[in-house]
């Protein structure tokens, strides 16, 4: 029975293809990731909870203990008042009660002066004191007092009654938060290296004061991850329900959005992310292989009259040392390009002042924009194969496309293919922007700013084809990460049967 089960479970082993295994193995292994990423959002959002509830709490106690303290102020006032408004009114009596005293002593002391003055017998001397206690009695303060209390005793007017204040108390509770917002991918658009993000409230919350819009750049589809990404940026103080980011430069795949609304105190939770797609070409300049009198850096070309020279030089004279035609290896090791393979190409070399984009475009439509240096005698810009040899100049061959500027002696503007030539007569814009649809087989330049069309190839691309650059007594900077323009598009829906294809070329010789 045991070899029976066995033999069985060598069959059933062997039917399972290997590629079927590796499919398997792929979805097991992208589904751990995907639960791994859950497992880390799971826990920043555990330690978000534990922060997030000291925070509240300590503020908790602030906003309690503001309300302690404006309480004692408002107490401290009404006892100070109290006390001033009893101090007054004592003062008003103990000075009324100290003149009735004096007024009664004085009184009292006539009162008795008059009783014995009934006892005198003289006419003469009775006569002379009934006068003179009826002068007092004229004169006495106690008949110019008032018998009336200046003040009251009543001191209703300063008492409280803070029953709507408790009531208002009771009702403290915790500010409503808004709810998330809702962005909608549909009214999302992302064109011309912008992207504008539209939301939506669930509800009406007419307490929101404004929105604080995220985003980051990322090279995931689906859920933004916790772990290895980069930081969100934050747009704030966003008064409407959609947002635009303008100037961008896609330089990732997508991009994560997310947003939150805010009333006067608070922030709601963020909306649900959205992942929208930002893919555009994104390319350095091939320093392992530009030519030795070029100074290539990332996205920048300069010519350099000395770059090359002295170690041509050297190479030259240890050439000369050794077998003829064999290069030194010194002289194929330039830069930090590694030793060439069989089949690829060497550095450009005698007037071939070129240098390459890093990436090959093997389909789509794609854009990016050139700037010469105000000063700069000449440059080209197009594209070229891979085949294209170290000894050939841009355009001079069946394997480049450009347009070129000259500026040196005599100004002339003109597209190259073939070692054919066309004038242009248009004049040399500040920014070139140069499209390329590789399926479409079409090559366009055209004015960056204005997007005015300045001449377009039509060619059938058998090869995947770089950006190519040329450049004598000046530099160049690029301009890449861009998306197709608008304008761009709709032109190119129409420029189709338009003359300044590369038949027009063909009967124009150089």
């Amino acid at each position: 029975m045991d070899l029976i089960t066995v033999e069985v479970g060598r069959r059933d082993s062997e039917c399972i293809p290997k590629e079927a295994l590796q499919r398997i193995i792929s979805t097991l292994a992208n589904k751990n990731d995907e639960i791994q990423n859950f497992i880390d959002t799971l826990n920043q959002t555990l330690k978000g909870v534990q922060e997030n509830s000291s925070n509240i709490l300590s503020e908790l106690d602030e906003e309690f203990d503001s309300l302690y303290s404006i309480l004692d102020e408002v107490k401290e006032s009404m006892i100070n008042s109290i006390k001033q408004e009893q101090a007054r009114k004592s003062q008003e009596l103990q000075s009324q009660l100290s003149q009735c005293n004096n007024a009664l002593e004085n009184s009292e002391e006539l009162l008795e002066f008059a009783t014995r003055s009934l006892d005198i017998k003289e006419p003469e001397e009775f006569s002379k004191a009934a006068r003179q206690i009826k002068d007092r009695v004229t004169m006495a303060s106690a008949f110019r007092l008032s018998l009336k209390p200046k003040v009251s005793d009543n001191m209703t007017h300063l008492m409280v009654d803070f029953s709507q204040e408790r009531q208002i108390l009771q009702t403290l509770k915790f500010l409503p938060v808004p709810k998330a917002p809702e962005i909608d991918p549909v009214e999302c658009l992302v064109a011309d290296n912008s992207v504008t993000v539209a939301w939506r409230m669930p509800e009406e919350d007419n307490k929101i004061d404004h929105f604080i819009l995220e985003y980051r750049k990322t090279n995931f589809d689906g859920l933004p991850r916790v772990k290895d990404e980069r930081c969100w940026e934050i747009v704030d103080n966003i008064k409407g329900a959609e947002y635009t980011l303008s100037g961008l430069k896609f330089d990732s795949k997508y991009m994560n959005f997310r947003v939150r609304a805010c009333n006067k105190a608070v922030a709601g939770e963020y909306s649900d992310p959205v992942t929208l797609e930002t893919k555009a070409l994104n390319f350095n300049l091939d320093n392992s292989s530009s030519h030795l009198n070029l100074r290539v850096e990332d996205t920048c070309v300069e010519w350099d009259p000395t770059g090359g020279k002295g170690q041509d030089s050297k190479s030259k004279g240890k050439e000369n040392k050794g077998r003829s035609g064999t290069p030194s290896p010194k002289r194929t090791s330039v830069g930090s390009r590694p030793p060439a393979v069989r089949g690829s190409r060497d550095r450009f070399t005698g007037e071939s002042y070129t240098v390459l984009g890093d990436t090959a475009i093997e389909s789509g439509q794609h854009y990016w924009e050139v700037k010469a240096q105000k000063d700069c005698k000449s440059y080209s810009v197009g594209v070229a194969y891979k085949t294209l040899g170290k000894f050939d100049q841009l355009g001079k061959t069946n394997t480049s496309w450009c347009i070129h500027v000259n500026n040196w002696l005599q100004n002339t503007f003109a597209a190259k293919h073939n070692n054919k030539v066309k004038a242009l007569d248009v004049a040399v814009p500040e920014r070139i922007g140069v499209f390329c649809d590789f399926d479409g087989g079409q090559l366009s330049f055209y004015d960056a700013n204005s997007k005015q069309l300045l001449y377009s190839f039509k060619a059938k691309f058998t090869q995947p084809v770089l950006p190519g650059f040329m450049v004598w007594c000046g530099g160049l900077s690029l301009s890449t990460g861009m998306q197709v323009p608008s304008a761009v598009r709709t032109l190119q829906k129409n420029e189709n049967g338009m003359t300044g294809s590369t038949s027009s070329l063909n009967n124009i010789t150089q």
